[in-house]
């Protein structure tokens, strides 16, 4: 049933949850990767499993057809979130955000390379441009000549990681929407994420005081309750109408950044978001008038 107001506005929400849960990471302080892994996946089961009781029932967050297809959308989707927070650790709110809009543009070429998508003209040229603002974006961080050396900062090395492996991720996805519902890719991902963390955790950890842990446990709440928006906006209108709102994460972060952190990205990113950005809109224009559609991203 569509309902296109609602669905913006679950976007919208999802987005703002995503923004607070990058927040809560930042003000736990220097918590090693693991740890944050950890409580993002433990934590994040719990609006998880509040919601799937009231709605399609626990057992469906479970119920799946093809598991193996979860051990790999999950270990994919674990180093992607140990890139992305790693990332977090080394640069702005808003410039971290600013790199994972390259997602879609990923997307395109990995459909376009395994899944023998047909990739016209206009959206090869939209992913060209939006390489060209990765490239102003990257221009603070070494520029160009750190790009062809492969010596980037550890930073936007992260960063663009995740955004590639978040693109695996959607592809893989593609694969898996046919027979898995929703609330069984996150389910198992988030466990994936909380076991990789314990895991780790073994050796790297820290014995948190009240207030990191307090940030932590926000960070599982928040963005698990933000990837139930996520799942639910894409239930009331299709993913490329709702591609666009996407990237009001940028506003969000930059408001947090600003006046939380006080960073404020450098004038090059923001020119080089908002080329990705349109680029990244063309494609869901064109996604949209070709039928194109990608799945739910249940990603960070």
């Amino acid at each position: 049933m569509k309902n296109i107001p609602l669905a913006i506005s679950l976007k919208i929400a999802q987005s703002i949850a995503f923004t607070l849960m990058y927040a809560a990471i930042k003000l736990a302080g220097p918590v090693p990767t693991g740890e944050v892994v950890f409580f993002r996946g433990f934590f994040a089961l719990v609006p998880l499993l509040v919601w799937t009781t009231f709605t399609v029932g626990p057992l469906e967050a479970i119920r799946t057809e093809r598991p193996s297809y979860h051990v790999v959308r999950s270990a994919v989707g674990v180093a992607a979130m140990f890139t992305n927070f790693t990332a977090l650790k080394l640069l702005p709110l808003a410039t971290v955000t600013a790199f994972s809009f390259m997602q879609p543009i990923f997307a395109v070429m990995l459909a376009a390379l395994f899944l023998h998508e047909k990739v016209g003209r206009y959206r090869w040229s939209a992913v060209l441009i939006g390489f060209l603002g990765v490239l102003l974006m990257i221009e603070p961080h070494g520029g160009l000549a750190a790009l062809v050396a492969l010596h980037l900062s550890r930073g936007v090395t992260y960063a663009l990681l995740f955004s590639f492996l978040s693109a695996v991720v959607v592809v893989w996805i593609r694969q898996m929407s046919t027979t898995e519902r929703s609330e069984a890719i996150v389910f198992y991902f988030m466990s994936a994420c909380a076991l990789a963390g314990a895991v780790v955790m073994i050796w790297y950890h820290a014995a948190l005081s009240f207030w990191p842990a307090f940030w932590l446990v926000i960070c599982g709440l928040v963005g698990g309750t933000g990837q139930i928006f996520m799942t639910y906006s894409y239930r009331f209108a299709e993913p490329s109408l709702l591609a666009p709102f996407d990237y009001v994460a940028m506003v969000w972060a930059m408001i947090v950044g600003y006046f939380v952190f006080g960073e404020m990205p450098a004038a090059l990113v923001l020119w080089g978001a908002g080329i990705v950005i349109v680029a990244g809109v063309f494609i869901a224009w064109r996604e949209r008038r070709l039928n194109v559609e990608l799945p739910i991203e249940p990603m960070t």
